[in-house]
């Protein structure tokens, strides 16, 4: 009984150690390898070297859209100063790349989302938060897009994007969100 497992595993393992030690190259023949293809010494940008795999995928525009798209989505928040609704100047890039993916693509809309840490009152911190939405849509508006595309909410203190209450996590909750 006991042989029995030893030899199935043994069955399994060793055709599985097989491959593995068949996929590994070492340094000398990786270097072989490089001046065998001509992408060592003279590779590229060298003196009658030959380009090996320049010919890459195109992308179609749907494709193309769809890549910008996440990108955009993956740094999509202004964080304002205590009690401010203006946009610093270091979020200038970061809107003008939103502003031109919007004015490329007029059937696509966004929704931005106004934020406040919890220091004031509910009422205050709603007002605030529409203040800071607003200050975002004005200046995307600035660079083109139309405001038809734009719609604004104001979340106040209600979504924390950090729910401790120090001083970092206060600076991390006001924001505003561009959300697609």
């Amino acid at each position: 009984m006991e042989f029995n497992k030893i030899v199935k595993t043994l069955a399994v393992a060793l055709p599985l150690m097989t491959l593995a030690a068949c996929s590994s190259t070492s340094e000398s023949e990786t270097a072989a390898g490089d001046a065998t293809t001509g992408s060592g010494q003279y590779g590229a940008n060298g003196a009658g070297g030959v380009e090996m795999g320049g010919a890459s995928q195109m992308m179609t525009p749907e494709e193309q859209q769809r890549q910008q798209f996440e990108e955009l989505r993956q740094d999509s928040v202004i964080y304002f100063e205590f009690d401010r609704s203006e946009i610093s100047a270091t979020y200038a890039q970061l809107l003008e790349a939103h502003a031109d993916y919007l004015t490329k693509h007029p059937n696509v809309r966004v929704l931005i989302e106004g934020h406040t840490d919890e220091r004031g009152t509910p009422e205050y911190n709603i007002a605030l938060g529409e203040r800071r939405a607003k200050a975002v849509a004005k200046y995307m508006q600035g660079l083109g897009v139309l405001p038809s595309q734009m719609s604004i909410v104001s979340y106040g203190e209600e979504k924390p994007a950090d729910l401790e209450h120090t001083p970092d996590a206060e600076a991390k909750n006001r924001r505003a969100v561009l959300v697609y």
